[in-house]
């Protein structure tokens, strides 16, 4: 007899005592159990220097092998392809790109093997940036098992939409102006998408204004999840694919800097994702497509593909959360910290 299992009761048989990463049985059926729930990692004194949090900090036990990761998420953080740059006739600026789609069998929490489909190899893909008014040219090679693509949101004429299947072994060439500025990002749109995009095919992709912004600490956070057992239900969330990593290894941030979050939800199978910000406000720019702030708060909530641009100084130093205000979510691996190190500390 089958006894299907929800997401509610797996957490629940994972905080009731079976920390760490297993394979468990609950109610007839082996299931991985991936997390637990999440210890705070102590703060630094004031002015200190970063050190990585405790090995107990996060609710996983042992860490991702680096080398079967989906992503490397400090790296990925701050990591921008701007593409190949030449010049067109006129003097109007060209960048080139390229995406290969392939399948590769990732870690996504320790021990926790993930078949994901890819571009470039990683989960999230690269995040490609260009300025308003660009020429841009991505090459599209599909390497992977399935019919797949790639659609960006933004202006684009028809037939570079990406809702067309392009063929394994196949090639495609999209071209369009960077239009409109603003905070934007790419999938795969291959039915069922749903499918395509839980496996990994999605990245996100900038468009700066002509002026550009203020010069900030610009960080790149993709809210995500993976259904390890293929049930329709998430087992893990994350920002940037690796659970608890940034509650590991919190992120670096200097006492008073302007802080720029670039923040894209495309969570599968759950209607909504969020961002809380302890001991702070940021400053909402929803799609980034306007340089005026919408908002000026704490927490955002987003719905798949929603995005906007957070901005924000920490006024003191220490170490603050930030995390998924579903509790569920944060719990199950969407828990992150920044280390503010004070004025003069080096």
């Amino acid at each position: 007899m089958k006894t299907s299992v929800s997401r509610r009761e797996l957490f629940r048989f994972v905080t009731a005592g079976a920390a760490g990463v297993a394979i468990g049985t609950l109610g007839g059926r082996r299931i991985p159990v991936a997390l637990g729930a999440p210890v705070v990692p102590p703060a630094s004194p004031p002015g200190a220097p970063h050190a990585p949090a405790p090995a107990h900090a996060a609710g996983s036990v042992g860490e991702v092998n680096p080398k079967r990761a989906a992503i490397d998420p400090m790296r990925y953080l701050t990591h921008f392809d701007w593409g190949k740059e030449t010049r067109l006739p006129g003097g109007r600026t060209l960048r080139e790109y390229k995406l290969v789609a392939t399948d590769r069998e990732v870690e996504v929490a320790p021990g926790v093997l993930f078949p994901a489909w890819t571009y470039n190899g990683q989960v999230p893909g690269p995040t490609l940036r260009a300025r308003e008014g660009d020429r841009l040219r991505i090459h599209f090679i599909n390497a992977g098992s399935h019919p797949h693509n790639i659609h960006f949101h933004g202006f684009h004429a028809a037939g570079m939409d990406g809702i067309e299947p392009i063929e394994t072994g196949k090639s495609f060439v999209y071209e369009f102006d960077a239009e409109p500025f603003g905070l934007h990002l790419y999938h795969c749109h291959v039915l069922p998408i749903k499918r395509h995009i839980h496996k990994g095919l999605y990245g996100t992709f900038i468009i700066d204004p002509p002026q550009g912004r203020p010069p900030a600490r610009e960080l790149v956070m993709m809210m995500n999840g993976f259904d390890t057992n293929f049930d329709g239900e998430n087992e893990i969330y994350a920002v940037n694919s690796i659970p608890f990593h940034y509650a590991r290894n919190p992120i670096p941030l200097k006492q008073d800097e302007l802080v720029r979050v670039y923040l894209v939800n495309i969570t599968e199978f759950d209607p909504i994702n969020s961002f809380h910000l302890h001991a702070n406000f940021f400053n909402v720019f929803r799609t980034g497509t306007r340089l005026t702030t919408n908002e000026f708060t704490d927490n955002l909530m987003l719905c798949q593909a929603e995005r906007a641009i957070l901005e924000f100084r920490y006024k003191r130093p220490g170490r603050f959360m930030f995390h998924a205000h579903q509790s569920e979510f944060a719990e199950l691996g969407w828990m992150s910290f920044f280390e503010v190190t004070a004025n003069g500390a080096t």
